[in-house]
């Protein structure tokens, strides 16, 4: 009976491991064994990456389409729907017990929740105060200060491959912003460093306590923001319905989705790997602009978007093909 019940169950696992791996439509072949193995748990993490900064690249094509919200606005109802959907998400996750996960992410999530709002708003800062060329390629050193920070707090060393891709991709966006890097203000420039060591901080602390559930750090981390936007702007907080609406697509939507993709990834990347596919958000921002607003990119940067593309594919397919658990 015993040895009967066994099989049972391993049919059962069998059973759900095929259905999985049809579901995602992604399979390998194991060259030790010879068999048909299912994704990964990091090849699934890989997906979500892709996926998520994809969908946050639209955010730029978004905000053009905002007629007359200023930043501190289209902030407060960005979190404002942010808060909304991850609220939900946890609701429909957890039911009645979801208030008892607010309190699970301890100091180390109210740490990381203050720092992706610090993150935010220096970024806000550092694009009103100096040029968009100059706050992306400063923002392009988040994956090697993530880097630093990983092998300095959790020993995480990255492969050579990954070094590679992140050295690639570094140089296509200083190729894609090559003609304005040397304008922008002093001010500017030091507001968008700090918001890269900001997210750098936030990933660490993400993928340090990958055991717990974080979505609840966004819940706070949007709601300081909330909180410093109607203090800035307690007596303007009123908006067009377009801007109302395209606000909560960028929050409700594009945002949402890809913070909780992020979380669900750094539960099997390293911390150096999650911020290397947010790269892709500066690549393809422009790709958007040029399709849907007929903006045309410069030569550059097609080029150097056309490297950063590559070489993050290329780094995704290597680990999709070897397939690690």
């Amino acid at each position: 009976m015993l040895r009967l019940k066994r099989l049972g169950q391993l049919a059962s696992k069998h059973i759900e491991t095929d259905y999985k791996t049809l579901c995602i439509g992604i399979h390998y072949m194991n060259t030790k064994t010879g068999y048909i193995e299912p994704p990964s748990r990091r090849t699934y993490a890989i997906i979500l990456m892709l996926i998520g900064s994809t969908v946050i690249s639209f955010s730029g094509l978004v905000i053009r389409n905002i007629d007359a919200a200023d930043n501190w606005q289209i902030n407060f109802y960005r979190s404002l729907a942010f808060g909304i959907v991850i609220s939900t998400i946890l609701l429909l996750r957890y039911g009645r017990s979801a208030p008892q996960k607010l309190k699970v992410i301890g100091f180390g999530g109210a740490c990381a929740a203050i720092l992706l709002a610090f993150a935010s708003i220096s970024f806000l800062q550092a694009i009103t105060n100096t040029t968009v060329a100059a706050t992306t390629f400063t923002l392009s050193s988040i994956p090697f200060l993530t880097a630093a920070l990983a092998w300095f707090f959790l020993g995480e060393r990255i492969g050579k491959y990954t070094v590679f891709t992140m050295l690639a991709a570094a140089f296509g966006i200083a190729l894609m912003f090559i003609q304005g890097l040397g304008s922008g203000s002093v001010y500017g420039n030091f507001m968008a460093f700090l918001c890269a060591m900001g997210f750098s901080g936030y990933a660490i602390i993400i993928r340090h306590n990958r055991g717990l559930e974080m979505l609840p750090t966004l819940i706070f981390s949007n709601l300081i923001i909330m909180f410093l936007a109607l203090i800035l702007c307690r007596d303007n907080m009123m908006l067009s319905l377009n801007d109302l609406i395209l606000c909560f697509v960028l929050g409700g939507l594009l945002s949402a989705t890809v913070n909780t993709l992020f979380v669900a990834a750094s539960k099997h990347l390293l911390a150096a790997e999650l911020t290397l596919f947010m790269l892709l958000e500066f690549t393809l921002g422009p790709i958007w602009v040029w399709i849907f607003v007929n903006e045309v990119p410069t030569s550059w940067t097609l080029i150097g978007g056309s490297v950063v593309i590559i070489a993050v594919l290329f780094k995704s397919g290597l680990e999709i093909l070897k397939g690690n658990p």
